[in-house]
Order: structure tokens, then sequence, then C-alpha cells
């Protein structure tokens, strides 16, 4: 089991509990990770790769809540765990994914014995807490070009790349917008020479960063 980072994060006793009891799971781009309405059974540690945290509301439209990366852990998945209640977000590979799925039968146990299981959990809570935060906060005063924006930003730092593989219509759904609206808020930003468009793929200028 490849622990990555993980193991500048626990001590040995831990880490040899987590090798022991936890499952190794990969998935590929677009592969469903956890589903509204089923029940959770496990609490995903994120050991390579990318996740993405949908919530969906009365009306079935979805929203973007965070990213999940190398050494994270969902929130939300503990608390269904701990609490036995149906998931109420979906988690969808952003690319190759490789997780460590933690049985929902140690999260209380290792709570009591591990002290950097304590703070790793209470630390994913404080981080997750702040980026819902940023979400709300973005949708409630930010305009939508400024959204797009940070949207882009967010994409390039976790991949590392500047040019962000992206449908159109990928950023519409995530930003809660239509695919056309988008479409023209990018053609703006390609006129202003700070982005070049492709098909599926935004490559980002220089001048992009220096606002």
């Amino acid at each position: 089991m490849n622990l990555g980072i993980l193991s500048q994060l626990f001590e040995p006793a831990l880490l040899r509990e987590i090798e022991e009891f936890g499952q190794s799971q990969q998935f590929k781009e677009g592969d469903l990770i956890m589903d509204y309405g089923k029940y959770v059974r496990m609490m995903p540690v994120v050991v390579s790769g990318t996740v993405k945290v949908y919530r969906r509301d009365e009306t079935g439209k979805e929203i973007l809540l965070y990213y999940l990366s190398s050494s994270d852990s969902c929130s939300m998945a503990y608390s269904c765990c701990m609490e036995a209640k149906k998931s109420e977000v979906k988690a969808v590979a952003e690319d190759h994914v490789e997780l460590i799925a933690i049985p929902h039968t140690k999260l209380d146990e290792w709570l009591c014995k591990y002290p950097s299981w304590k703070n790793y959990i209470m630390r994913s809570f404080n981080e997750r807490f702040i980026e819902l935060l940023k979400s709300i906060e973005s949708i409630a005063f930010h305009k939508l070009d400024e959204r797009l924006v940070e949207y882009l930003k967010e994409k390039k730092r976790l991949s590392g790349s500047s040019v962000v593989k992206v449908s159109h219509h990928l950023i519409a759904d995530e930003l809660a917008t239509s695919r056309v609206v988008i479409s023209r808020l990018l053609k703006q930003l390609e006129n202003e020479e700070k982005i070049l468009l492709y098909r599926n793929e935004i490559k980002l200028m220089p001048p992009f960063f220096e606002d």
C-alpha cells in the first residue's frame, strides 16, 4: 500500500493500522467515488490525484463545493460514517485518484488512541469549513467573471499546469450557470490576451495572473 505523504502525518503505530485495516482504491478520471443517498461505510483519505465534491439542491442542480487533493479527506464522509447517515454529497475523480478507504469502525477508536489522527480530523473539518465559506462568499458577493478567474486559478494550482483541461460545459456545471455565459466570458478573456482557447483546453497566459 502506497501511503505517500501520509507517512509524514501519522505516527508509526497508526501507519501500521492504516496498512492493516485501510483499503487501497484507485479511480479513473470521471469515476464516481461517493454518491447521493448512499450509506457511507468508509472515510476516503486521498493519497494522490484530485477529487471534486458536489452538493445537489432540491431541483437537482449541482454545485461544486470543494476539491480534495493529496493527504486530504472528506469531512462530510466522516460525519456520515459516524452518524450512519446517507451521503448528501457526490465525489468524483478529477483525474487518476488513489485513496485509502478507512473503515467506519476505526474512526472513533483512532480519535482516542492517536493524537495525530485527532489533529488530522480536526484540521480537515476546519479546512473544509473554510472552503465552504469561500464558496458561499464567492456565490453571494463575487461576480461570475471573478468566480471564473478564481476557478481557473484553482485548477492551475491543483494540476501544476497552465493548460487547464476542461470543457465550457463542465465549467458551467461547476459554477452553476449556463455554457453560453461561460463561453462568452472565456472569449472575453481571450480577447484580452489572458488565455488561449482550444478544444476542451484553456491555456492561461502570463497576463492572466497579473490582476
